[in-house]
């Protein structure tokens, strides 16, 4: 099975062409830019390198949030556009555990970081159980003192993972002491290959109705949302 994975759920942007778990190429930057532009000429730009046709890809993995708003929303329409129009199978994978994949601590509970502002983070908990990354508490939008201040309750040791988590590491040393250490340099980056080993196993979602896992509603909607208490029910932001 030829995989098309694409992770843009943050400032990196990572796409990944894979034959089954053998990476074929893979091209990550981690520069401030608009995805917009620059998703699709990196794809094109990849799949010529490896002269495969856009036709041969059997399944579209996408990073499906938490993450940047814009972002999740570039990369989720691109993955269902390409799905749909070459009638391919889509996966969605949770641009968290795309983070925790990166860790190979099998001792410590991976907590990835992504930072969510205002002293708020994206985070999840995740540890490998008998070689399978499993998650051990579900993704969650929370503050970074709040999360530390629970993980402080659970015995053993974290690894947190993501570039965002220098911003709230001394938050999490308060609580957690030698507890606590981040992954190495290398491991804070998504990596769209790993995202497509976790896809190939994932199930198979219906094109129309996938939608990306943004945790939190938009500083805009949660706005909207107050200012019209009685049209609550209905969505302000159009679903993809």
């Amino acid at each position: 099975m030829k995989i098309l994975a694409i992770d843009t759920s943050n400032q990196a942007m990572s796409i990944a062409v894979l034959e089954n778990e053998k990476i074929l190429g893979e091209l990550t930057t981690n520069i401030k830019r608009n995805h917009s532009e620059s998703l699709m000429p990196a794809i094109d730009g990849l799949m010529n390198d490896l002269k495969i046709e856009i036709q041969e890809i059997d399944r579209v993995v996408a990073a499906k949030g938490p993450g940047s708003y814009t972002g999740l929303r570039i990369g989720v329409t691109t993955a269902k556009t390409l799905a749909w129009t070459l009638q391919k199978e889509l996966v969605g994978v949770s641009s968290l555990k795309v983070l925790a994949a990166n860790a190979t601590s099998p001792d410590r509970y991976i907590i990835p970081v992504m930072d969510a502002r205002r002293g708020n983070i994206y985070t999840g908990m995740y540890r490998f159980i008998d070689g399978k990354l499993t998650a051990v508490e579900s993704d969650t939008h929370i503050s970074a003192e709040k999360w530390a201040e629970y993980l402080s309750k659970k015995d053993g040791e974290f690894l947190l993972i993501g570039e965002d988590q220098q911003k709230h590491i001394e938050t999490f040393k308060s609580q957690l002491n030698h507890r606590v250490s981040s992954a190495l340099p290398y491991q804070h980056l998504p990596r769209a290959s790993v995202l497509g080993i976790l896809g190939l196993y994932s199930e198979v979602e219906e094109v129309h109705t996938f939608t990306p896992d943004y945790l939190k509603l938009a500083e805009a909607e949660e706005n909207w949302r107050k200012e019209h208490p009685d049209l609550v029910g209905e969505s302000y932001v159009e679903k993809i």
